[in-house]
C-alpha cells in the first residue's frame, strides 16, 4: 500500500512558523524527487518547493525564498518543510509529492492545513 502523509499543519499568526512532514510508507523515497505543493480555495495548485534524491538540490518558488527549507531524510522516509515568518497569503492546503527518476509515476498525499492570521 503505498501511501504519503503529511502531518503539521494548524494556524498560527502571522510570523510565525510550522514544520509540515510528509512520511511515506510502501515505497522508499530514495530514488524519488520530493515536493511540496500548496492550494488555496479558488486556485490552482502551486509547487512550493522541490528537493532532488541523488545529487541534493533545492528549489523554491520566488514567494517563499528565505523563509521555507525543504529537507528530506531517506532514512525515515520522509520529506520536511520548515515555514519561517509565515505570511497570511501562505494559507492553504499543503500536499507533498514523490516523483519517481526517470519516471512518470507520481504519489500524492492527502494534504494538511496551514491557517496563517491573528
Amino acid at each position: 500500500q503505498v501511501q504519503l502523509v503529511e502531518s503539521g499543519g494548524g494556524l498560527v499568526q502571522p510570523g510565525g512558523s510550522l514544520r509540515l512532514s510528509c512520511a511515506a510508507s510502501g515505497f522508499s523515497t530514495r530514488n524519488y524527487v520530493l515536493s511540496w505543493y500548496r492550494q488555496a480555495p479558488g486556485k490552482e495548485r502551486e509547487l512550493v518547493a522541490t528537493i532532488t534524491s541523488i545529487v541534493v538540490n533545492t528549489n523554491y518558488a520566488d514567494s517563499v525564498k528565505g523563509r521555507f527549507t525543504i529537507s528530506r531524510d531517506n532514512a525515515k522516509n520522509s520529506v520536511y518543510l520548515q515555514m519561517n515568518s509565515l505570511k497570511p497569503e501562505d494559507t492553504a492546503v499543503y500536499y507533498c509529492n514523490a516523483k519517481r527518476i526517470a519516471s512518470t509515476t507520481n504519489y500524492w498525499g492527502q494534504g494538511t492545513q496551514v491557517t496563517v492570521s491573528s
